[in-house]
């Protein structure tokens, strides 16, 4: 996200953890966040990978939205908070059991990815007519303000992105965070709990992007910041930047939004129809219905791929794709995979050049360099099913 000269960067509350851990701090989604630390890209990387790492990402945008009327209704409560979002997102959030979670993305009228965001069902009668959502930071406001006024008069958005908000990442987190949260080890991928720490209330929820197992946690700074120095005196722990975040997401075939979607894609175009479940699709109530049941009725023009260039040098975004000298897609993320040591890109290609195996040119810095249509991810999925 571009910042104005005008424009002040906010900071997280690990701003000055940051500074002490001797980050590089760098302009995103309005806030000063760390992009590496002296470890570097590459072995924050491959720690995350074998071991645990610790991502501040306080700049998105966590919420709540509860009913006008209030909590506590049990299921007709949560039938009426779902009813009200499904207007705005084509999942089924209605079918969400307590205490799970569901990947959708906000839509336009025209059936365009205006954000995509993690909607979850609170444990417990009492929070019945309440949800959690987590929007991206780039789009927070645009998101809320989309709430709050489609859904005038019905609903309350309770914004909480002033709290920390920390992914624990790696095949190790779990071992870590149960350390602090006795219980947390039992949860499924895509479920959350709340826990108390030091009488203070947290939401722990199993989830990430990284392709690793791991947890996000929501907390309040004074109890999040003791928390996160003493996990740190952990040998399995270390602080991760973006940089390392970029390229284990694309690692994991995971959507960066503003470049592998955005409001010129349909989420059949971007490879996520699997979020528009039977019960939506069959009733086609949702922003972009008749667009989006007609691409998955009849497959859409484009398709986002995964893409390897077959030389050393990566293709970045906005890389052309080409087959006989004609173009027929365009790179959205790419960059080098340190856990697959080979450049990985992904992108959207005319549905005709989609299928895995299929040779391309990428036109790398003027000139046509080979590579390949691949099945995404590069590197499989290590999430607690």
């Amino acid at each position: 996200m571009a910042n104005t000269p005008t424009e002040a960067l906010k900071r997280t509350p690990l701003y000055d953890l940051h500074v002490a851990r001797g980050a590089k701090l760098v302009p995103f989604a309005g806030y000063e966040m760390p992009v590496q630390y002296p470890m570097g890209v590459m072995d924050e990387h491959k720690w995350t990978r074998t071991h645990a790492g610790i991502f501040d990402v306080s700049h998105m945008g966590p919420c709540f939205l509860s009913l006008e009327e209030g909590i506590g209704g049990g299921d007709e409560a949560h039938a009426k908070i779902a009813a009200l979002v499904e207007t705005l997102v084509p999942s089924d959030i209605a079918s969400l059991k307590q205490g799970q979670a569901r990947l959708t993305v906000l839509l336009n009228a025209d059936g365009g990815i205006l954000d995509d965001l993690i909607i979850t069902r609170p444990l417990g009668d009492e929070a019945q007519g309440s949800l959690y959502i987590v929007v991206n930071g780039a789009v927070k406001e645009q998101d809320w303000a989309i709430f709050e006024t489609a859904l005038a008069g019905k609903a309350v958005l309770t914004r909480a992105d002033d709290r920390i908000l920390f992914a624990l990442q790696g095949p190790e987190a779990v071992d870590v965070l149960s350390d602090f949260f006795p219980g947390c080890e039992e949860l499924a991928f895509m479920h959350h709990e709340p826990f108390e720490l030091n009488d203070t209330r947290c939401i722990v929820s199993r989830c990430g992007y990284t392709g690793e197992d791991g947890f996000e946690v929501l907390v309040a700074p004074e109890a999040g910041l003791p928390l996160i120095e003493e996990m740190l005196t952990d040998e399995r722990v270390e602080m991760i930047g973006l940089g390392a975040r970029d390229s284990l997401r694309l690692e994991a075939g995971l959507c960066l939004y503003g470049h592998d979607m955005d409001t010129s894609r349909d989420p059949v175009e971007a490879g996520l129809s699997w979020v528009i479940q039977k019960t939506r699709r069959e009733a086609g109530n949702f922003p972009g219905a008749a667009r989006i049941l007609a691409a998955l009725k009849d497959g859409p023009a484009e398709k986002r791929v995964g893409i390897r260039p077959l030389e050393r040098a990566p293709a970045r975004e906005g890389t052309e794709v080409q087959v006989g000298g004609k173009v027929v897609g365009v790179v959205t993320s790419g960059g080098f995979g340190p856990s697959v040591d080979h450049p990985v890109a992904m992108g959207y290609v005319a549905a005709a050049h989609a299928a895995p195996g299929t040779k391309i040119d990428l036109m790398v810095r003027g000139k046509a360099r080979p590579g390949e249509i691949v099945a995404l991810p590069f590197v499989p999925h290590n999430y607690k099913r």
